[in-house]
């Protein structure tokens, strides 16, 4: 179940930064409330998967989770970059994410 709520906290920390994007081009209690909402919920899950995971896993998954979910959303919604070496990158990000997951 800690793997879930991990995994559950990276996707609502994307949320928390999608939310602060749309914050940053439009004021709004909407857009304020995805901000704060996914990053107290992403808090809360990291907070149970450290019941049973250790720290430094748990962190580093959630931080990598929300780092290339963040820089996807970006891609697909706020019309970043999407060069090659990106893309390489939040590949490498990812599979490091998933080689934390094989070794425990």
């Amino acid at each position: 179940m800690s793997w879930f709520f991990v995994v559950l906290a990276g996707l609502f920390e994307v949320v928390g930064v999608a939310g602060m994007a749309r914050f940053n081009e439009k004021a709004s209690f909407l857009n304020f409330l995805m901000l704060g909402g996914g990053f107290l919920t992403s808090f809360i899950l990291l907070s149970l998967s450290m019941e049973h995971l250790a720290m430094g896993t748990a962190y580093a998954v959630w931080t990598g989770i929300g780092t290339v979910g963040s820089a996807i959303i970006g891609i697909v919604f706020f019309k970043e970059s999407k060069s090659f070496l990106r893309l390489f990158f939040i590949v490498l990000v990812l599979g490091a994410v998933i080689g934390l997951k094989l070794v425990k």
